[in-house]
């Protein structure tokens, strides 16, 4: 592949900053991502004609798949995370009933085993049957 160099040095020129103006380039991968779909996109309406060709690294005929391959991935993502926070709040809702039905089983069978509370310990709960120990207060100055 040739390049010519006047378009080299035009682009040079052209691409010279100005403290008139910033370009910003979004810190959100959706926002990155989508950017970078719209430059790939430019970039191959182009063709021949597009000034992106001069890259050597990084240029857009490798990374456009990469930016698809990415932004796939990143979709996929928000899309678990999107189920994920439902099945934890569906979890949270349903938890508090199993915790009661806990507690209740837990209150009936010290009832039905009041001189042996260990006996709960075949049911799955823990018996801690040291003594418990107050904490010492702080000193507040």
């Amino acid at each position: 592949m040739t390049y010519d160099n006047s378009r080299i040095t035009n682009l040079k020129l052209t691409c010279m900053a100005s403290p008139k103006f910033r370009i910003k380039i979004p810190e959100n991968p959706g926002e990155l991502l989508d950017l970078g779909n719209k430059i790939n996109a430019k970039h191959q309406a182009d063709g021949s004609a597009s000034p992106l060709n001069v890259l050597q690294t990084n240029g857009w005929d490798t990374m456009g798949p990469v930016t698809q391959e990415c932004l796939t991935s990143h979709q996929q993502a928000e899309e678990f995370s999107r189920k994920a926070e439902e099945l934890y709040r569906k979890r949270d809702g349903m938890l508090k009933q199993v915790e009661s039905a806990i507690k209740s089983s837990r209150d009936l069978l010290l009832g039905v085993y009041r001189d042996n509370p260990k006996s709960l310990g075949q049911w799955g709960f823990q018996v801690d049957d040291s003594p418990s120990t107050k904490k010492p207060k702080e000193n507040t100055v």
